[in-house]
């Protein structure tokens, strides 16, 4: 497999997407991995939902078009969006060349219990290893 960076004070989802946690209690950024943005290719273009939509863990939030494909975004957790990346609509290749900063999607207000289900870099590793990396 090719070497990937996967930030250790990052948490992760089986569906490619990342969460760091906010400045205050709850909130938390949301991105994709580099493993997602390597597979997608070079983004053209994001459609992300407003502040104040409710995203529900498994539903559709948003899409990312890339050089090779359209690809919806399914939230890997619920929780109500605070705010949308800005800076994305004038500069979406932040997401190629920053995954883990800049090119961050959403910040969300979500339950601290309901980050029992995300991984670990360790573990989002051992998932891509073991696990067939499925998109």
């Amino acid at each position: 497999m090719t070497s990937f960076n996967f930030p250790d004070d990052l948490l992760y989802h089986e569906t490619h997407f990342w969460l760091r946690p906010a400045e205050a209690a709850g909130e938390y950024h949301l991105g994709i991995t580099q493993y997602a943005q390597k597979q997608l290719g070079k983004i053209l273009f994001v459609d992300l939902p407003v502040a104040g939509t409710k995203v529900t863990q498994g539903e559709t939030f948003g899409a990312v078009e890339s050089s090779k494909v359209v690809f919806d975004l399914h939230s890997p957790i619920s929780g109500a969006i605070l705010e949308p990346n800005a800076s994305l609509k004038k500069s979406v290749q932040l997401i190629n060349e920053d995954c883990y900063g800049q090119g961050w999607l959403l910040k969300l207000r979500l339950e601290p219990s309901d980050t029992a289900q995300l991984l670990t870099s360790e573990a989002y590793t051992a998932y891509l290893s073991g696990k067939g990396q499925k998109a």
